[in-house]
Formats: C-alpha cells, sequence, structure tokens
C-alpha cells in the first residue's frame, strides 16, 4: 500500500522494534499511560480506555490523493476511511501480529470458497446503514468495486478485481459508460444480503481484496464520480461534515450507525478533525506539547524532532519504534533514457551510498536498517541476498564506473529525480542520493511535490515521466496484504501501469515476472508460493529496476492524552486510528 503504501497503502509484516525481540500481540493486552514505556505500543494497547466524548485531532503535512475510499493508495487513507466506511473485511483492530489477519466488517463472515477458489460468497450483516437512514445493500457493493476498478475516471486505488474478476464479453467500461446499468456478469447479487465474485484464476488469498476499501459500498444513487469525495456518504460509525481540499475535514457521528451490526468499532470521540497542508515541524511539536493528538500521514517524526525525544526521557517513554513490512526505495524508470540500458541503471546501483541515505532518514533506529532487496524481512518469500555490494554500504565508485562505460556513458550524464516535498526525511535522503551519484558523474536534478499529488500528477504519472524525462523517484512501499504477492505485485508487475495514480513508478515490466504472479495464484502450497515471491525479488534486481535504501522504520509519538493506542501491522506500521479514543 501505496506510498506509506504509499502507494497503497495497506500493508502489512509482523512489527519489528529496533533493539528489541519482535513479539505477538494480545487484543486484550493494556498498558496505562504511566506505566506505559519506549516502544510499549508495538505489543500492547497503550491507555486502554472505554471513554466516549471530546474532538480527536489530526494533522498532516499534505493532503489526500483522494479520501474516497474507491478512489486512493495511501495506507494512512486506508486507516483513516474505516471511520466512514466498511469495507467486507478488515485488519483485526489488534496489536502486534494479531493485527495481520482479516475479520469481518460489513460481511458476517470470511468469504467462502468454491469452483476450486475461484468463486467467493460473502454474507453482509443486515440493518447496517448509512447516515441518510437508508440500508446497505449487496449491490451497492458490487457498485462500489465497479466504479473503483472500471472506470477512467477513478484512477489512484489498484485494480486487483480488474484483474482477476472474469470480464464482460466485449469488455466492461465501468458504471458511467454502462448504458445497460447491469454491471458486471462475474459479480452476482442475488439478494440484498449476498454478494458471489466469480474470478478468473483460484485466488486463495481474496480475503484480503475483500479488506480493500473499495468493498466499501457506494449506492448508485449518490455517487458524483470524482466529486464524490467531497460528499460521501457513511457507512461506518463517523460522518464527513466536510472536506475542504488542501484545508481540512471534519467529521461527527453518523445518527444511523448502530453497534450492534459492527462489533469492532467503539465509536468513541464527538467529533474528529483534521488541518491539511501543515509544516511537518510545526505538527511535531504541537504532538510533543499534546495540543495535536496524532500525525495523520503514519510515517514518523521529522529529523529535527527526533533528538527532542530520543535525549529526553520522558518524551522518548511516548514513543515507538516500527515497521509494517515497509521499503523506503527510489524506483528507476526503465523508459527513460539512458536508464532503457541496464547497465545505466546497474551504474546506480552501486554508486548509491545507503548508509548516508539511512542518515538523511534518521539513523538506523529512526530510519531502518540498510535494504538489498526489495521484500522486506518479514514479508513471507523474503531471501537475504545483495546483487550490488559496497564497503560499508557506502557505494562502490569503481564499480558504477564500470557500469557507466559498459552503457556507452563513461563520463556520466544527467536526470531527474523526484520525491515529496512535505516529507522532510525523503527529500533528505534524495539529497544524499544526489551526492553520492555525483561521485561518478551523475548529475542529478531533484525536483519535489506535494505528496497529494505525487501519484496523481508527477512520479505516478508515465506521461508526466516521459515528458519531463523524470529517471528517479523516491518511494516508500508497504504491503498491501501480509505475503510476497501483497508486497510486489502492484509495484514490479506491467498490468499494474496505469496512466495515473500509478505505484510501479520503475514502469517494470519483465514478462517472466508477470508470468510468475500469474503462477503464485494458482500454486496451492504455500512454500511454492513463497519461492516464487523470491524469485520474482531476485529477477527484478538483476534488472536493477529498483534501488532498495532501508527497511523502513518509523519512530512514532503517542501524545498522553490519546488513549487505545497501538501500532498496527496491517496499517504499514502506523498506529490504528479505528477504536482511538481522548482524555
Amino acid at each position: 500500500m501505496n506510498k506509506i503504501k504509499i502507494g497503497a497503502s495497506l500493508a502489512a509484516g509482523a512489527v519489528l522494534a529496533a533493539g528489541l525481540t519482535a513479539c505477538g500481540g494480545n487484543s486484550e493486552s493494556g498498558t496505562s499511560g504511566s506505566a506505559a514505556k519506549a516502544d510499549a505500543a508495538n505489543t500492547a494497547v497503550v491507555n486502554p480506555s472505554d471513554k466516549k466524548g471530546g474532538n480527536l485531532s489530526f494533522a498532516m503535512s499534505s493532503d489526500w490523493d483522494s479520501p474516497d475510499p474507491g478512489d486512493t493508495y495511501y495506507a494512512f487513507s486506508w486507516n483513516f476511511a474505516r471511520y466512514y466506511s466498511r469495507a467486507l473485511m478488515t485488519f483485526n483492530d489488534a496489536p502486534g501480529t494479531d493485527g495481520l489477519e482479516v475479520v469481518p466488517d460489513l460481511a458476517e463472515s470470511a468469504g467462502t470458497p468454491s469452483d476450486g477458489g475461484k468463486t467467493w460468497t460473502y454474507k453482509i450483516r443486515k440493518g447496517v446503514k448509512y447516515d441518510d437512514g437508508t440500508e446497505v445493500t449487496s449491490k451497492d457493493v458490487k457498485y462500489a468495486v465497479e466504479r473503483s476498478n472500471f472506470t477512467s475516471e477513478l484512477q489512484l486505488g489498484p485494480k486487483y478485481f480488474q484483474q482477476y474478476l472474469v470480464d464482460n464479453p466485449g469488455g466492461y467500461k465501468g458504471p458511467y459508460k454502462d448504458k445497460s446499468k447491469d454491471g458486471l456478469k462475474s459479480i452476482e447479487t442475488p439478494d440484498d444480503h449476498t454478494i458471489v465474485f466469480h474470478l478468473n484464476t483460484p485466488f486463495s488469498e481474496f480475503d484480503y481484496l475483500a479488506a480493500m476499501p473499495q468493498t466499501a459500498p457506494v449506492p448508485r444513487a449518490k455517487d458524483t464520480g470524482v466529486n464524490y469525495k467531497k460528499q460521501m456518504v457513511s457507512s461506518g460509525p463517523y460522518k464527513v461534515d466536510s472536506y475542504v481540499p488542501g484545508k481540512e475535514m471534519k467529521l461527527s457521528r453518523n445518527p444511523n450507525w448502530a453497534a450492534g451490526t459492527d462489533p469492532l468499532r467503539k465509536a468513541l470521540p464527538d467529533t474528529i478533525s483534521v488541518a491539511l497542508n501543515q509544516n511537518q515541524d510545526d505538527i511535531d511539536n504541537r504532538l510533543l506539547s499534546g495540543a495535536v493528538h496524532m500525525d495523520l500521514a503514519g510515517a514518523g517524526l521529522a529529523t529535527a524532532a527526533q533528538p527532542k525525544v530520543l535525549g529526553n526521557s520522558a518524551q522518548k517513554q511516548h514513543t515507538d519504534v516500527a515497521t509494517g513490512s515497509t521499503l523506503t526505495y527510489m524506483a528507476i524508470n526503465t523508459r527513460t533514457a539512458p536508464f532503457d540500458n541496464a547497465a545505466c541503471r546497474k551504474a546506480v546501483q552501486f554508486a548509491v551510498d545507503k548508509v548516508s541515505v539511512q542518515t538523511g532518514l534518521g539513523g538506523p533506529v529512526a530510519g531502518g536498517a540498510v535494504a538489498s532487496t526489495i521484500l522486506p524481512p518479514s514479508v513471507t518469500g523474503h531471501e537475504k541476498f545483495d546483487l550490488y555490494p559496497s564497503a560499508g554500504n557506502a557505494g562502490d565508485q569503481a564499480k558504477a564506473k564500470e557500469q557507466l562505460a559498459a552503457c556507452g556513458q563513461p563520463n556520466g550524464f544527467s536526470t531527474t529525480l523526484t520525491a515529496r516535498a512535505d516529507r522532510p526525511k525523503e527529500m533528505a535522503a534524495a539529497q544524499a542520493i544526489q551526492q553520492g551519484l555525483a561521485k561518478v558523474g551523475i548529475k542529478v536534478e531533484i525536483k519535489s511535490y506535494p505528496s497529494g499529488d505525487y501519484f496523481t500528477k508527477y512520479a505516478g504519472s508515465p506521461a508526466f515521466m516521459k515528458s519531463n524525462k523524470v529517471g528517479l523517484a523516491m518511494m516508500k512501499w508497504g504491503a498491501d496484504w501480509p505475503s510476497g504477492f501483497g508486497f510486489l505485485q502492484q509495484v514490479v508487475d506491467g498490468r499494474a501501469i496505469k496512466p495515473a495514480g500509478n505505484t510501479n513508478l520503475s514502469e517494470t515490466d519483465i514478462k517472466a515476472v508477470n508470468a510468475m504472479f500469474d503462477a503464485a495464484t494458482k500454486e496451492t502450497d504455500t512454500d511454492e508460493r513463497n519461492a516464487i515471491y523470491t524469485q520474482v525479488d531476485k529477477a527484478v534486481m538483476e534488472s536493477a529496476d529498483i534501488v532498495p535504501l532501508t527497511y523502513a522504520n518509523q519512530l512514532l509519538y503517542r501524545p498522553a492524552n490519546v488513549t487505545n493506542v497501538f501500532v498496527a501491522a496491517g496499517w504499514s506500521g502506523m498506529y490504528s486510528y479505528l477504536n482511538m479514543g481522548v482524555k
């Protein structure tokens, strides 16, 4: 999921803390604020409470790509959207590895597979109502999947359903162009509380697709296309009162939400507010003072604030060093010259000083361990290897120059690197890359853009990358679900490339790799399936399309006035927002 999915994003993996032994959490464990220590929220609920009332305040240095659950791919967005939308399934709201399990949300139970795993049936809970008082039906879920996966207007989320559902004869163009209004033949709604998905291949991990926010119901009559984000209908405990892009969002209670239909949510605050496009250092300072409750992006404290907490025992006890099996990396666009030559890509692989990059990200604790593979250690299919080693991970200039000569650029060349302007750590990492590549004659111009538009208009737009001759792009990615498929497919499968909202920033399109993903969906043996993910990782690294930088950590901060705080493994290692409250 990016983009912390990035790129979508939803992401999963065991929760690890630097210097600590990773261990599973218990959904009923809890630690009071006065007793909580550093890293306590990695394995337990800190400040457990059922107290209702107050306003839960968030702030963020950018804006959403879109808050529409069917048109978004940031992990924080999927996490937050659970306030006002209910997917068929969702990640278990529990600390530690318990949080990697998917559990029923709008659905009564997990999907029932048949036809060898090519058909999946879900029963929807009865009595779930939108904020306008009308009842949620299976047809609304079908419509939500159609609009989010088959329209040209909504491009920001992943298109898993489009790839794996049986298509209509002649092709299906989505509900905005389907004059028959019958929709996809491969999604059936035999009654108001049953939905059946017919796939073109067996897919043993389909419950994870059902956990995508794209399965959150949308009534056809209330859909306004790309403008739906401004007038969304709520199926969760809160309704969106207002969303002013670039400024704020405000939520209040959904008067028609019934706790009896929703065993997952406590719905503690009376209201929820989000301040957008705030300065990151200001957000961090307000977090430390308790003036704001959460940084919505969930990417951790910026470099300027890190010494304030790590060097202060009173503040450090409110921190958690967490990872949701995420990778910070740089994509090399294989369609931008001279990177259409693999040797030029390998020159960059050898030239990057990963230790300097790690320092820019906050060092080994806050930035994470230096990476050499695409799959992080806690994602199934990971195997340790390093095709581009260097002494001390500081880069090998001699090997880089050999590759430059091999690609016909012995004196180096010039290129452009994109990064997100409102993410100070990412900008610092980009500058470290710029300095390292300069040592072998590769001149890098850094161009920065806002996070909210990064995948919509810039790095995630192949047309922009081509017209602006962008060769390199900063990226941070967490798995959509805890498997090699959930981590890799949207960033290295050529069929995942989209005209906007693209997360395959390297535009990798290797036929053998695409075929491996197809083989993995049909493979029923877990070990064999994981071995395929290892092969994908090695094949893409041999092609040198991605430069792994660090297996990312986030230095998170939890103010003492926030309740029910824990690190969510299923949400890219950020805190779970679902049941937070305020003192």
